[in-house]
């Protein structure tokens, strides 16, 4: 089994490191108030990405936690990918430009495609699709929304646009330690040739080796949060899980 790649989330609410519970702004714990400290600590402890997203951003349509993002990028010298309100070709070249490795652009992939796909040309290898799913639907606007386009359908249509990976999150268990939904993840893998990368619920380290397990499926890594905020997995098992 080949080796995956564990993303440590940083999710960005009023500037500070926070986790959600099924994606609701209410239902947010504040983890660390200095992001670009937690960036630093995720690096120094062998991670390879961050994965940031900035909550605020996805709501409002726009970068809302430009600062804490840029803190980060000062802070690191690992790749970072970024999410959250990203939703124009200047944005995405903003961003870019000063220092992200990777652009995630989510509602955009099902409410502008041909933005997606402009932007896929002009930055190969440096755009992913999230789709955030609920009950197998796709959900937008910070998760506010939920569509009639099955997840599945919504990354078959970026099949030939060269998008670098997916990152599919089942919303139900995002932040509530419940495991990941592997099935459908793998499910949705198997009918892609682009990466898959797997979020929401990871508990602890067995879900890490679960996701290897199905590395041949096309996962190629797993985001993990809450269960390392809250210590239930060490970044130490976190990666040993991952490489096997």
């Amino acid at each position: 089994m080949k080796p995956i790649t564990v993303y440590p989330a940083i999710d960005l609410k009023g500037g500070a490191c926070v986790r959600l519970r099924r994606g609701e702004m209410a239902e947010a714990t504040v983890y660390a108030e200095d992001p670009a400290a937690q960036a630093r600590a995720w690096q120094d402890a062998g991670f390879a990405w961050v994965h940031v997203v900035d909550l605020d951003g996805a709501f409002a349509g726009q970068s809302v936690n430009a600062e804490a993002v840029a803190a980060i990028l000062a802070a690191v010298s690992i790749p970072v990918q970024l999410g959250g309100g990203i939703r124009d070709l200047a944005s995405v070249e903003r961003w870019l430009a000063a220092g992200v490795a990777r652009v995630i652009l989510g509602s955009a992939a099902a409410k502008d495609p041909a933005f997606v796909r402009e932007a896929c040309r002009r930055f190969p290898g440096r755009i992913v699709v999230g789709i955030d799913a609920r009950d197998g639907f796709v959900a937008t606007e910070g998760w506010a929304e939920t569509s009639t386009m099955r997840a599945l359908d919504l990354a078959l249509a970026y099949e030939d646009a060269g998008v670098a990976a997916i990152v599919f999150t089942d919303i139900a268990r995002d932040g509530m330690l419940a495991g990941l939904n592997l099935e459908a993840t793998e499910d949705l893998a198997w009918a892609l040739t682009t990466p898959v990368i797997a979020s929401g619920g990871v508990a602890g380290v067995e879900d890490i080796a679960a996701v290897r397990a199905k590395a041949e499926a096309g996962i190629e890594g797993v985001i993990v949060g809450r269960a390392l905020y809250d210590g239930r997995i060490s970044p130490a098992e976190a990666l040993a899980a991952a490489r096997g």
